[in-house]
Order: C-alpha cells, then structure tokens, then sequence
C-alpha cells in the first residue's frame, strides 16, 4: 500500500524531539507539507532546516493565542491543513500518595497534577477545536492523537498521565461522532515503551522491567509509531474513525 501525502499539509505538535520528530521526517518523505509545531523554538528550527518546505512555529499548545497564531501562520503559508497529529506531551510522574514503613513521605502535587493535564489534555483540545474549523470548510481531515498504553491499563506513579491519555481517547471517539459527516476522522494511537529521551531518561533497571513486559522483549522505535500514525492519517485510513491502535509490541495488562 501506498501512502501518498502529495497536496496534503500537516501539522505536528511536539515536532522538535523522539517520535513527533519521526512523524514529522516520515511525511515528508511520503510528500506532504508539514508545520513543526513545538514550544522548544531552538530545536524546532534546527528540525525546519532539516526538512524541506518545513514550516517550524515555536508555540506552546496550552495558550489558546499561540495556537491561533500558529494556526494561521500555517495557513498563510500553505493555504490549508488537513492533517493534525497532536503528539505533544509531557509526563511529571509521582505516586498520588507515597508510603514508606507506614508513614505518608510524599504526594503528587497538585502543580504537577496540573501541568500534564494542560499539555495533554487542554493542549489536544486547543489545537483540534483551533485546526477543525478549516478542515470543515473543505470536507476532510485526519486528526491523529497520542494517547499511551497507561491510558488503557493505567500505571503506577502516573495517576496525572493516565488521566490525560485516557481523556485524549474520550475526546477522540467524542470528536469521530462529531466531525466525521464533514469528512474528518478522528483517531488516537496508544504507543507502549518506545526509544525516546523520555524513556531512556529512566533508570536502567525500569528500563529493563519495560522491555521484560513486552513479549516482542525490546522497546519500539519512534519510527515504527510514526508509520502507524502516517496510516491513520492517510486516505486509505478513510473508515477507521473513533479507533485506538495500540502500538505497544504486544503488551497487556498485568503483564
């Protein structure tokens, strides 16, 4: 199968870094025109130079005025959008309330609380209710967002992750009710243990303990996370609507 995104222009949240970056190369390989969207204004131009026909906005997704400004940046410089990957995400892991011999010594606090829930979930929401409005003018779009494994299964020390990833699946199959009579589909990936600085941030023992609990018995590579979104995003994906595609090398729960 051939997906040809010739004539299609994408925009790509957390475009500067690990598997946004690998969506962000395999579009344009695949020929669409894509816009880098990423707070991080140093490395999203260094991405952009990278890239032809790139466009790089420096925005942060939680500010509605930044959005819109990158929304219509975009698309002065294309003329259109018709493809939204929201996969800018941030984590800030702790236990909601942690216990050692008997005593409570720490809790999630509730900045932390807040933040992941502003990036993940109010992030998502922003830039799909900034982007859909033109996709409605010409009848079609794909919008294609992170969620995680943890958003099914939850995990532990994430109470404010999974919140969020599995808010991004409720609003996603929301938004497939909603849009899909204007010709947008509305789709989540759930990625499992993938090769990012995130994940390889972690201690090495944590990170051994991932890789035990995928039976494939390694993590993922941004680039095969990549291939599943550019397939949600493609016109052959025209029917898939409200699904969550796990990409994740066979992890379940409990396992």
């Amino acid at each position: 199968m051939n997906l040809d995104f010739q004539d299609r222009v994408a925009v790509v949240t957390g475009a500067a870094k690990g598997i946004g970056r690998a969506i962000a190369e395999a579009l344009t390989e695949s020929g669409a025109a894509v816009a880098l969207w990423d707070r991080d204004a140093d490395e999203v131009h260094l991405v952009t130079e990278a890239l032809p026909d790139a466009l790089g906005c420096a925005v942060d997704v939680t500010d509605g005025s930044q959005v819109g400004a990158a929304t219509a940046a975009t698309l002065d410089r294309y003329g259109q959008i018709d493809i939204l990957i929201n996969n800018a995400g941030i984590v800030r892991d702790a236990q909601l309330v942690k216990v050692v011999d008997g005593e409570v010594v720490d809790l999630m606090s509730e900045e932390d609380f807040d933040a992941v829930i502003a990036v993940n979930v109010k992030g998502v929401f922003l830039c799909t209710q900034s982007v859909v409005p033109h996709m409605v003018e010409r009848g079609y779009g794909r919008i294609v967002s992170a969620s995680s494994v943890v958003g099914l299964y939850g995990n532990f020390g994430q109470t404010n992750y999974v919140a969020a990833k599995t808010g991004v699946i409720g609003m996603t199959k929301v938004w497939a009710r909603e849009l899909g009579k204007h010709g947008i589909t509305a789709n989540a990936i759930a990625p499992g243990f993938i090769e990012t600085e995130m994940a390889l941030a972690v201690p090495e023992k944590v990170l051994a303990h991932m890789v035990e609990r995928t039976p494939v018995r390694r993590l993922g590579r941004p680039e095969e996370v990549a291939a599943a979104y550019l397939f949600l995003a493609s016109e052959q994906a025209g029917f898939v609507n409200g699904a969550v595609l796990s990409v994740d090398g066979g992890l379940v729960s409990g396992t």
